[in-house]
């Protein structure tokens, strides 16, 4: 109920904010933009987000005959990134990002630099696929092995994973089923998988782009993925679901944000861009999806909604934890 009161209300004030744009809004919103765009990534070079960033920035840069710089800004759990897209207010500034990285936050921190209305939704991109890993010459073959494994040592396995959302719905699967094990914070999680590699970490959460390397390496292992379906970069990787573990289940949700004060017909216009761009290259497409990613472009109200769901279910996870919303 309270998901569509949410919804209702997004769409409400979108239907104001139109009704109250200028007259010249449609002229204002063609005109954009007047510069250099700068995409600023929550996450470090080679993550899933950061490769659809660089795709479509080059795409873009030739549709809007402007430059677009992507600027990787790690760290923080998502904060540092989303903190210096909100201080730049700038509409030529946005951030492009997994909703993983702040649909958690205020479950999480304290005295957030931000509030969730800073980061108005422009354009949904990719549902990035969500792998579990783990290295290769570990004795577990499935998802249920492992479990196993990990509830007959309590507290010996160490788990890594990509941060916000993805980690804090981990950590209440792990306590709904009784299972101990220690998580290893990174302050660039992409650099986990080396790691896993080695040995050094048992199990990762991360997006496939992440672990394609080591994966064809031969050094690690995928046990399955996080995603309602499964990929078409990794057809033969069940879903959680699929095996058993539906509150392992989530879809990494990547897109573009702008500032609050940028109008719907702007943010639209963007999303128009970022759909027609991905309609009309075949190439691209192409290496969204081998770089493990599901393309599903998506308007700005629509971005909203799936969010919105996402939250809901984080406000879940934090029921189980026994975690207090912060702010």
């Amino acid at each position: 109920m309270r998901g569509a009161v949410r919804m209702l209300s997004a769409m409400v004030v979108c239907v104001v904010a139109a009704a109250l744009w200028p007259a010249d809004a449609a002229a204002q919103a063609q005109a954009w933009p007047q510069r250099n765009v700068r995409f600023i990534v929550t996450l470090g070079p080679g993550s899933g987000a950061d490769i659809g960033a660089r795709l479509l920035a080059d795409r873009l840069a030739k549709r809007w005959n402007q430059a677009v710089v992507v600027e990787n800004r790690p760290g923080g759990d998502g904060i540092v990134a989303i903190n210096a897209f909100v201080n730049a207010r700038d509409d030529h500034i946005l951030l492009f990002a997994p909703s993983s990285s702040f649909t958690a936050h205020q479950f999480l921190h304290d005295n957030l630099p931000y509030k969730p209305e800073d980061l108005a939704t422009i354009a949904r991109v990719s549902n990035t696929v969500i792998a579990l890993s783990v290295p290769a010459d570990m004795p577990v073959k499935s998802l249920k092995e492992l479990l196993d494994q990990a509830r007959a040592q309590p507290g010996k396995l160490n788990w890594a994973g990509i941060t916000g959302a993805l980690d804090f719905l981990f950590e209440s699967f792990l306590k709904s089923n009784g299972i101990q094990m220690t998580k290893v914070p990174y302050r660039n999680p992409v650099e986990a998988v080396n790691d896993l590699a080695q040995g050094r970490v048992q199990v990762y959460r991360s997006a496939l782009a992440i672990a394609q390397s080591q994966l064809r390496a031969g050094k690690i292992k995928a046990l399955a993925i996080t995603n309602s379906m499964r990929a078409p970069a990794a057809p033969d990787l069940p879903t959680v679901t699929e095996l058993g573990y539906p509150g392992l289940a989530v879809d990494g949700l990547v897109g573009l944000f702008g500032p609050p004060t940028m109008p719907l017909p702007l943010r639209e216009r963007i999303a128009a861009d970022v759909k027609a761009v991905m309609d009309g290259d075949k190439t691209l497409t192409e290496r969204l999806t081998l770089t493990g990613q599901i393309v599903n472009p998506g308007g700005p109200v629509e971005f909203a909604k799936a969010i919105d769901e996402q939250r809901a279910t984080i406000a879940g996870a934090a029921r189980i934890l026994g975690v207090q919303r912060k702010q």
